[in-house]
């Protein structure tokens, strides 16, 4: 697995999963701004994203399996965990698993019931190629409609590639996001092997962790804090201040 890092390799570690679709340099501005000075910042490309292998099995306990591998070859062995969106669920999984100390669930995806997630995944078949970086821009932008622009210039230069017939993709393959997505119609652990101090960061407008997603984690996590953030579902980039804000001080709040 490809992995970005940033920080003293000596310093208390934090594993950063990003979505499908995604990248590990999503979390480059919240790694140099606000961790790298206390913490060792790992952030893998997935399988099937980035820089990483892009061959079978996509499934989360693939995932789970590459993750702790990479953990392993870092040489550690406990981490606070930060999840985005599928990485979300990864890190419920690695919770499970019995290696996480404290969990940050950035809008997770938790469950989703597998009539509405063959739906998603069929909207996913379709080539999703662009002929410039306007085109691509404009099918980004409003999906963060608070991101400030800077943010998917950025998302541009890292993660648009032009393929051998000239057209412009992001760097993932469509195949290992579709596998993905079913895998999200699998259950999650049980609850009771999810217990250690969780930070739950939700946008006000988000369409995936929707309100009684929240209150099922309310109920069922004992260590839990809630913030909701303006904006939609990728609150680094809508509510860049107030999530990184709210991950620094959960962090902290650890005396890591």
């Amino acid at each position: 697995m490809h992995v970005h890092e940033w920080g003293d390799p000596e310093a208390p570690p934090v594993l950063c999963l990003h979505g499908v679709m995604a990248h590990g340099e999503r979390f480059r501005r919240l790694a140099e701004e606000r961790l790298a000075g206390r913490f060792r910042v790992l952030a893998p490309d997935l399988r099937g994203h980035g820089r990483s292998g892009w061959e079978p099995p996509w499934t989360i306990a693939q995932h789970v399996e590459d993750l702790r591998e990479t953990l392993e070859a870092a040489g550690v062995e406990r981490v606070a965990v930060i999840g985005h969106s599928f990485g979300g669920r990864l890190t419920l999984e690695l919770t499970a698993a019995g290696v996480v100390e404290r969990s940050v669930l950035l809008d997770p995806v938790v469950w989703v019931p597998p009539a509405i997630m063959l739906e998603r995944a069929e909207q996913n078949r379709p080539d999703r190629s662009f002929a410039s970086e306007d085109e691509a821009r404009a099918e980004r932008a409003p999906l963060s409609p608070l991101a400030p622009a800077e943010l998917i210039d950025e998302e541009l230069r890292q993660h648009l590639v032009r393929g051998a017939d000239g057209r412009l993709r992001f760097r993932y393959s469509q195949s290992a996001v579709i596998a993905a997505l079913g895998e999200l119609a699998q259950q999650p652990p049980a609850w009771e092997r999810l217990q250690v101090p969780t930070l739950l960061v939700v946008g006000a407008d988000t369409d995936v962790t929707v309100p009684a997603v929240v209150d099922a984690l309310r109920s069922e996590l004992e260590d839990l804090e809630v913030v909701t953030v303006p904006g939609r579902h990728v609150v680094l980039w809508d509510a860049y201040d107030e999530t990184s804000a709210a991950v620094e001080r959960f962090l902290e709040d650890a005396g890591a």
